[in-house]
């Protein structure tokens, strides 16, 4: 099944639990294997599979690590390129913050002596 945006999170994590369980089964890897070379207990292996939301991301990770899966994760987030007209002004440089609309700027007024706020 693909993964799509009308998917509920219920099925997402089913989907993605089924997945980790099929990649398991091809590396020929009981529960318990998995989890003792991912450092996590049999348990979370079976949250995981099963789909249920309390398990821990760091958990997901291990696993995916052991799978041989966690390269696939930039997909999935990939990392963010700033567009060539930010790469010109930044010239460089990092962005360090967000910056804010200025609020003359968002009233559409300028200040002037005199002129109430």
């Amino acid at each position: 099944m693909k993964i799509t945006k009308q998917a509920t999170d219920d099925v997402v994590l089913a989907e993605l639990g089924g997945r980790l369980a099929r990649i398991r089964l091809e590396r020929n890897l009981t529960q318990g294997q998995l989890a003792a070379q991912a450092g996590v207990s049999k348990r979370t292996v079976e949250r995981l599979e099963a789909g249920a939301v309390a398990t821990q991301l760091s958990g997901f990770i291990r696993v995916c690590r052991v799978l041989g899966v966690l390269e696939r994760l930039n997909a999935l987030v990939p990392e963010p390129v700033p567009s060539p007209i930010a790469q010109l002004k930044l010239r460089g440089r990092q962005r360090q913050r967000a910056s804010a609309t200025k609020a003359a700027e968002a009233s559409g007024k300028t200040w002037q002596w005199g002129a109430e706020p």
